[in-house]
């Protein structure tokens, strides 16, 4: 399998459309205004246009769309964990698609939407979703809670991903993964003709390969899902385990230690029994967050094979306090010092 694009690549595709044309002149084939957010949409595979007669109007709208604008060649999550990458993400709390489409054009392998603790819902996780599909960057939407109505309507704003909170046990995994599938393999109501997920409407491929495409990832996060996480990991259509180490420190009675030696040990229990029903053979990989004395790349080293590096709010929050902390250190020494730097202000 082809390796992925890098990020200035991703970069330099992702900001090509915007300055590659001179806006005084008119583009040889200007494809429709409706469809042009889809150039970047994470569909895997080329879109399967309806082009019989079904009504007037599609037709009118299909004859002049530009297939290649509806293909961006972005392999899927799942793909390129089964070809051994090791995939690095970035959770986004904050819901701001500005920093959305910083955190895609940096790089980042995929962007967790997090409807958990983050303050937005379905309405501000679509806005994140098209401005990820603009730099080719897979989305993962992380849902509340368990239920088939959460689990719908994250599904059909299309993302390659979605995660489950606090899993304990093999039963409430398989309802989750149920809550993903159309009947008769699960209860996931369908409005596929119509949703962002299928291209409204316009991909007839997408009921046949969402499933498959589709990552299902299971958060175990507490004493009680770490007991039965073989059980979990073993559920036909669970992906991925995601360990937690805030909710596990909280129920071991930690909340404000979650770097304590105990923790420690029950989450390197975890890491090791889900490596364990990796190495039997079966599709599951391992997730998990990086912690401030737990860095991603020991993760990477202790075989993550997804690994969430920071949280968009953690780092701003982070750059604020350093630079006002910068700003009220500086003495009159420092004052001094840069006079003689003011003509080079703009190119230093």
């Amino acid at each position: 399998m082809a390796a992925p694009p890098s990020a200035s690549l991703r970069t330099n595709l992702s900001l090509s459309f915007l300055s590659s044309s001179n806006p005084t002149t008119k583009p040889k084939h200007q494809p429709p205004l409706s469809f042009l957010h889809l150039k970047s949409q994470p569909i895997n595979s080329s879109l399967h246009l309806r082009s019989t007669s079904k009504t007037h109007h599609l037709n009118a709208i299909s004859s002049d769309l530009d297939i290649s604008l509806l293909n961006p060649h972005c392999p899927s999550l799942k793909s390129r964990l089964a070809s051994g990458q090791t995939l690095y993400g970035i959770f986004l709390l904050s819901f701001s698609p500005t920093l959305a489409e910083i955190a895609g054009l940096a790089g980042y392998d995929y962007v967790v939407v997090d409807m958990e603790h983050g303050p937005g819902g379905i309405t501000e996780a679509l806005q994140c979703l098209r401005v990820l599909a603009s730099t080719h960057t897979p989305v993962i939407l992380r849902v509340p809670e368990v239920s088939a109505a959460w689990t719908k309507k994250a599904l059909d704003l299309g993302p390659q991903g979605i995660m489950f909170p606090n899993i304990e046990s093999a039963s409430a995994a398989e309802m989750a993964v149920s809550y993903c599938r159309f009947p008769p393999r699960g209860v996931r109501g369908t409005a596929h003709t119509i949703v962002r997920a299928s291209a409204y409407g316009l991909d007839d491929a997408y009921v046949s390969r969402c499933e498959e495409e589709l990552l299902i990832m299971c958060q175990v996060e507490t004493i009680t899902g770490i007991k039965e996480i073989e059980a979990i990991a073993a559920v036909e259509g669970v992906n991925v385990i995601q360990t937690g180490p805030l909710d596990l420190s909280a129920s071991m009675g930690y909340l404000w230690d979650p770097g304590h030696k105990k923790v420690r040990e029950m989450l390197k229990e975890a890491e090791r029994r889900v490596l364990d029903v990796k190495e039997e053979g079966r599709s599951v990989y391992l997730g998990g967050f990086a912690m401030p004395k737990d860095p991603p790349e020991m993760l990477k080293q202790r075989g993550y094979h997804m690994v969430s590096g920071a949280i968009d709010v953690a780092m701003f929050r982070q750059a604020a306090v350093e630079d006002v902390k910068r700003f009220r250190s500086a003495g009159k020494n420092t004052a001094e010092e840069s006079e003689g730097k003011e003509d080079g202000y703009y190119s230093e």
